[in-house]
């Protein structure tokens, strides 16, 4: 048993206690047991969301040698969390993720009304012949696609491209106990239209 907790320990970071009522629970099978502490992970996250992220941590990053640059805001609870080298390393993926992908809003509420409009418009335009029930699901399933594309939470990682970005978020809220937040961020690139 010890040695499970061990593995179990080296593979999640999640305490002892929760590690051996995991194994418990999961009758001895560590894959069980991960899955059991991931579901309280996201549980215990959840409940950290609202609560206020005032510390933090701005990170660069230059790419393709000085042609990209991204500044990142991302806050947490505490000084103690914006100086672990896991949360300084989660902020400066996520700086590589905005050169990467190119996003241009963090989250899905803070995409313009008015660009969804204009989006739904320039979808529904490609669509003329088609029948209105399926026009209707082609519109929903572009629309998606778009936010995908220009939300940096709702993109794929490029550490992991099967998990969102606000999975990892959602990963690291529940492995360090904070709440996270991404703030804000900016991407030059060189010749790009002012």
């Amino acid at each position: 048993m010890i040695d499970a907790i061990k593995k179990l320990r080296e593979k999640t970071s999640a305490g002892v206690v929760d590690c051996k009522k995991a194994l418990r629970d999961a009758g001895g099978d560590i894959d069980k047991a991960i899955e059991i502490l991931r579901k309280q992970g996201v549980a215990m996250a959840s409940r950290k969301i609202g609560r206020a992220a005032k510390e933090g941590r701005v990170e660069s990053y230059i790419h393709l040698g000085g042609k990209i640059g991204v500044l990142v805001e991302v806050n947490c609870e505490s000084d103690f969390v914006a100086r672990n080298d896991g949360f300084k390393t989660f902020v400066k993926d996520l700086a590589m993720q905005v050169a990467a992908s190119n996003p241009l809003y963090v989250s899905r509420v803070d995409v313009p009304e008015d660009a969804v409009k204009k989006e739904t418009e320039i979808i529904k335009a490609q669509l003329t012949g088609k029948p209105a029930c399926a026009a209707d699901k082609i519109v929903e399933g572009k629309l998606t696609k778009f936010i995908e594309e220009v939300c940096l939470l709702e993109q794929p990682f490029i550490k992991d491209p099967g998990l969102k970005v606000k999975d990892v978020l959602t990963s690291m809220i529940a492995k360090i106990g904070e709440n996270i937040v991404v703030r804000r961020f900016v991407r030059f690139q060189v010749g790009e239209e002012i």
